[in-house]
């Protein structure tokens, strides 16, 4: 196995000889899975745009599809326009515009194409002078388009509903009018503050045990609309309570990238699908433990997925909403795209120390497909900072 220099946190230089043998690449149906897992999908940048990149974004778009078929061959279903793909954090309105109509395209190419959408509010900037109607209107535009492509959707969390909002009931109210006009049920995304600050009292409560509560009104008034729900609160226990107490026709989506294996093995009184950004990636993993939980091997399932728990929640350490960039930069080291930028210049958002230590786990959790690949790719970005590796 090859070995690299790589730093450590008290800024000392050492060998580092990868040990992990890679997961194979396998095909698999969804239908081979026994929950329904969607990964929520990245954006790869255009580095030769001529642009300012802090300003204006560059998609390359024939590689950025290329992954979303990469997930299918998979069997992993695509969260498309979400927080992965820097939705609201780089990539405005109009990009996922173009991102959904182009994704949708590709989905009608395959009969094993499982897809949703995000739709929210992020074109209308939040402030004082924003209205609940505004509010409403601006979800409609977005679910509007999304289901004007033959889309479903992902209803997000909107960050100017969190500043506009004077009590629970304007979240009854928005919602409540949202879902009874879609044309299918939705899945709804609880996002919380350690992904984006900007969220954080929604549902009009910082406390989250009474934004659960109102949450489940929300669900209960409006069942029939909803499939299921995401959360993304980083507590396995509060997962689990609010999955006891969901009706018993709307899913639970972990969106919980610390303790997704427990939460999709479940329990004996349930279990979660998944709507998770580090099944980008991970892919192969998480298709092969799925694939495992669905023949009943349980032992397999953690066997596989257990290992890649430290990584995620490195990538997910605070502060949170820079975990994209080690969502990019894993698939850089995969040869998946052939650069490490990203849209906003935020491959700059985390340290090269955070940096080597991902590569040391991803070796670990046996998600580094060429290890040889991985390493000359990591002494590239080494040398950058100024390590010879």
């Amino acid at each position: 196995m090859p070995t690299i220099s790589l730093p450590n946190p008290d800024r000392s230089i050492s060998a580092y000889t990868l040990t992990g043998t890679p997961i194979p690449f396998i095909k698999h149906k969804a239908s081979d899975f026994n929950r329904i897992a969607y990964a929520a999908a990245h954006v790869v940048a255009d580095p030769l745009a001529n642009n300012d990149p802090w300003l204006t974004p560059a998609i390359d778009w024939d590689t950025t599809l290329k992954f979303r078929h990469r997930l299918w061959d998979l069997g992993l279903g695509v969260a498309e326009a979400m927080d992965t793909a820097q939705r609201g954090m780089g990539l405005t309105w109009t990009d996922a515009q173009e991102l959904i109509r182009r994704a949708q395209t590709e989905a009608r190419t395959r009969d094993d194409a499982l897809i949703a959408y995000g739709a929210g509010t992020d074109h209308l900037a939040p402030g004082p002078e924003v209205t609940i109607d505004q509010i409403i209107r601006a979800y409609e535009e977005q679910v509007g388009f999304v289901e004007g492509e033959g889309g479903r959707v992902i209803l997000m969390a909107s960050r100017a509903l969190a500043a506009a909002a004077k009590s629970p009931d304007d979240y009854a109210k928005v919602y409540g009018r949202i879902l009874s006009q879609v044309k299918q049920p939705v899945v709804m995304h609880w996002l919380g503050e350690m992904f984006d600050p900007a969220l954080a009292g929604y549902w009009g409560h910082a406390d989250h045990d009474k934004a659960m509560d109102v949450c489940l009104d929300v669900i209960a008034a409006n069942e029939d609309k909803v499939d299921g729900i995401k959360i993304s609160l980083l507590s396995a226990d509060k997962e689990i309570a609010m999955r006891r107490r969901l009706p018993a026709s709307v899913k639970m989506y972990t969106g919980d990238d610390f303790n997704y294996a427990e939460l999709i093995a479940g329990d004996e009184q349930g279990y979660s699908h998944a709507l998770l950004g580090i099944f980008d990636a991970i892919a192969p993993a998480a298709s092969a433990g799925l694939a495992a939980l669905g023949r009943g091997n349980n032992n397999e399932f953690f066997d596989l997925l257990e290992p890649t728990v430290p990584l995620s929640r490195h990538i997910f350490a605070a502060p949170t909403r820079f975990y994209k960039t080690g969502v990019v930069f894993l698939a850089y080291l995969n040869g998946l795209q052939d650069h490490f930028s990203m849209i906003g210049g935020q491959q700059s958002t985390r340290s090269i120390q955070h940096l080597a230590e991902l590569f040391r786990l991803a070796d670990k959790a046996r998600v580094l497909g060429d290890p040889d690949l991985a390493v000359a790719r990591m002494k590239a970005v080494l040398a950058v900072h100024g390590v010879v590796a």
